[in-house]
C-alpha cells in the first residue's frame, strides 16, 4: 500500500531533476510504500525522454511522470496534489536532495500525531563552489532558506514556516484550505514566489500547528549563477513583489509597510556589527526588498486609474 506520495515540479532542469531523483530512490521506506510523482511544467527540454530512461532503470520504484500546462509552481504542485495516491504528500524541488529517511521520518511523523495537517523537515544549504566570504546569515535566508530547529518533533518557532522545497501535508485536512494560489510562485524564471508561505498563512489562521520534523532532511543546492550580485538583486526584489501580493491578498499592506520600517532599523543595527563587506550586502537585500514591496503592482495602479 502506497503511504506517502513525493511530487517534485520542475521546467526545462532535467540534469537537476535526475540528480534529485538519484537521491529519491535510496530511500529506506520500502518501495511499495511510496511513490514518486514528477510534474513537468511545460517542459521543453529533454525531461521527458531523460525521466522515462531513469525509472525504466528503477523499474521497482513507483516513479512516474505528469505533465501540467497551468503555467508556474503552484500549478504544478496542484497537479502533483490531485494526482497523489497516499493520504500524506511531501514536496520537494528539483534543486535538491534528501536523505536517505527522508520519506520514513515523515509517515512516521504523521502516524504519530494524527492531529497533524502541515509539516516541514530541516534544510541545510550546499554550496558546490563554496559559500561566499560575503554572506552573512540574513542574507543566506532569501538565497537558501537553511533551517534548524533542534533534534526534536516540535512546532515552528513564532514567525517561521517550512521551506517550499521540505514540506508535507495530510490531504484529508488540507481539502479544506485549498491549494497553492497560482498568483503567487515562480513562473518561467521569474522570481516572484511566496506561495507556500500563502498556504502556511491560511493554515495558520484556521488554527493549525506547523510541525518540524528534524530527520526529514534536504539539502538545498546552490549553483554558482545564483550567487552573483545581478541574481541578488532580482531575487530580492521579488521577495518585496511577492511579500505585496500575499499582503495584499490578506488585507494587511498597510502592516506590511510599517513593519518593513521596523526591519530597516533593525538592519542598520546588524550592519554596525557585521563586516563591512557583508553590512553592504545586507544593505542591497533590504534595499531591494523595499523597492519591491513599496512599489505599487501593475493592477494597483490600473484601479487607480479608473477609479
Amino acid at each position: 500500500m502506497i503511504r506517502i506520495s513525493l511530487i517534485i515540479p520542475t521546467h526545462n532542469r532535467a540534469e537537476e531533476l535526475l540528480r534529485a531523483l538519484r537521491s529519491v530512490v535510496r530511500q529506506d521506506l520500502p518501495v511499495d510504500e511510496w511513490e514518486c510523482v514528477v510534474v513537468s511544467n511545460n517542459s521543453t527540454d529533454d525531461t521527458e525522454v531523460r525521466f522515462a530512461a531513469f525509472a525504466r532503470e528503477h523499474a521497482t520504484c513507483n516513479l512516474r511522470l505528469v505533465h501540467e500546462t497551468g503555467p508556474g509552481v503552484s500549478y504544478a504542485r496542484n497537479r502533483g496534489l490531485r494526482e497523489a495516491r497516499a493520504p500524506w504528500v511531501a514536496c520537494i524541488d528539483d534543486d535538491e536532495r534528501i536523505n536517505e529517511g527522508f520519506l520514513r521520518a515523515y509517515v512516521e511523523f504523521f502516524e504519530t500525531h494524527p492531529e497533524a495537517v502541515v509539516a516541514g523537515g530541516r534544510i541545510i544549504a550546499e554550496y558546490p563552489t563554496g559559500r561566499p566570504d560575503w554572506m552573512s546569515h540574513y542574507v543566506e535566508m532569501p538565497i537558501a532558506n537553511p533551517m534548524d530547529f533542534g533534534p526534536e518533533v516540535r512546532s515552528f518557532p513564532k514567525g517561521r514556516v517550512p521551506g517550499g522545497g521540505n514540506m508535507a501535508f495530510r490531504l484529508a485536512g488540507l481539502a479544506s484550505y485549498g491549494g497553492f494560489d497560482p498568483s503567487l510562485g515562480r513562473v518561467n524564471g521569474r522570481l516572484i514566489g511566496g506561495e507556500e508561505n500563502d498556504l502556511f498563512e491560511r493554515l495558520l489562521q484556521g488554527g493549525e500547528t506547523i510541525w518540524y520534523v528534524p530527520d526529514a532532511v534536504m539539502w538545498h543546492i546552490i549553483p554558482q549563477r545564483k550567487l552573483t550580485r545581478d541574481y541578488f538583486r532580482n531575487l530580492s526584489y521579488n521577495v518585496g513583489v511577492s511579500q505585496r501580493l500575499r499582503a495584499r491578498i490578506h488585507h494587511r499592506l498597510p502592516k506590511a509597510l510599517l513593519m518593513e520600517l521596523f526591519k530597516w532599523g533593525a538592519t542598520l543595527l546588524l550592519c554596525c556589527t557585521m563586516a563591512p563587506f557583508r553590512s553592504l550586502w545586507l544593505l542591497r537585500m533590504r534595499w531591494n526588498i523595499s523597492r519591491g514591496l513599496f512599489r505599487p503592482l501593475p493592477a494597483e495602479r490600473s484601479d487607480d486609474r479608473t477609479a
